[in-house]
């Protein structure tokens, strides 16, 4: 029998296949696990190639652990960190441990090549994983809001503690993605990014971001958008006093956590009421 050999991800047409592959077996209804998608989000991303392990058995991938690279202010100063992404493990080789030496791979990796942090969003189910067996803190559930009306958007008392730093080509980028399509409507001195899917029979809003935005071959979207639904966290939000509700973890297909590890030896930890953070950052789709 061999071993499993963790070796770090390569985005080769191959293995690309193969991580695209095992991704389907162990997600069989998620669509969206495409060789494009997956070239799109290991290797087009202007702030950096994938970073993550695979474990091999023989020449069976068994196990796959991917985080990207972005950019983020972090108490007052731009870093580089990375959003934990995608992993699986093939149901033959389940039970062994894979996603934490992957994982734990990654990490080493990450730190030596100066990523300040990792972050990501766990479901109910996964959270424990991280924050017992790889150090990451829960910084909070996220707010899912749905509602009637403009979001409401001011301002917060104090710079956020921790922003996803978008620029140009990041947005482009993202919004680029080959499985979604999404557009851009002004509301209040804010763009709203929204996506073409629905959820709780609301238009998702992907994202708010400063104006003017345009991006090319992403439409400017005209008329009303009444019924939204908004998840995240933002400090400049406030939802006292509109038509806005969150909505109750019981109804939540899965309720999600925002967590955070910190890869600079300080232990740094993040206070959710200074975090703004929102489906753009995390939301594949």
């Amino acid at each position: 029998m061999h071993e499993h050999e963790l070796r770090s991800v390569e985005v080769d047409d191959g293995t690309l296949a193969q991580m695209t592959g095992l991704l389907q077996v162990a997600f069989p209804g998620a669509a969206h696990f495409t060789k494009e998608v997956l070239h799109w989000q290991y290797k087009e991303n202007p702030d950096g190639a994938a970073v993550g392990f695979n474990a091999w058995h023989g020449e069976e991938l068994a196990g796959h652990y991917v985080t990207i690279p972005l950019e983020a202010t972090v108490n007052g100063s731009t870093e580089k960190g990375l959003l934990s992404l995608n992993t699986a493990t093939h149901p033959a080789h389940q039970g062994k441990g894979l996603f934490t030496k992957l994982a734990t791979a990654t990490y080493e990796r990450a730190a030596d090549e100066g990523y300040g942090f990792v972050v990501g969003v766990a479901n109910a189910n996964s959270t424990h994983g991280f924050i017992r067996k790889l150090g990451f803190g829960l910084v909070s559930p996220l707010r899912a809001m749905i509602g009637m009306g403009p979001l409401p958007l001011g301002t917060s008392a104090q710079e956020p503690q921790f922003a996803h730093a978008w620029g140009p080509a990041s947005i482009a980028w993202r919004l680029r993605h080959p499985a979604c399509s999404y557009s851009i409507k002004e509301e209040r001195g804010h763009a709203l990014i929204l996506s073409r899917r629905r959820q709780y029979g609301a238009r998702y809003v992907l994202g708010v971001r400063e104006l003017p935005l345009s991006v090319a071959g992403i439409p400017q979207e005209k008329g009303s958008v009444r019924r939204k639904v908004w998840i995240g966290l933002d400090p400049a939000m406030h939802w006292g006093g509109t038509l806005y509700v969150n909505i109750p973890m019981r109804f939540r297909p899965s309720p999600l956590n925002l967590i955070f590890k910190d890869l600079t030896g300080k232990n740094r930890q993040l206070d959710p009421a200074r975090v703004r953070f929102d489906a753009m950052d995390f939301d594949i789709l």
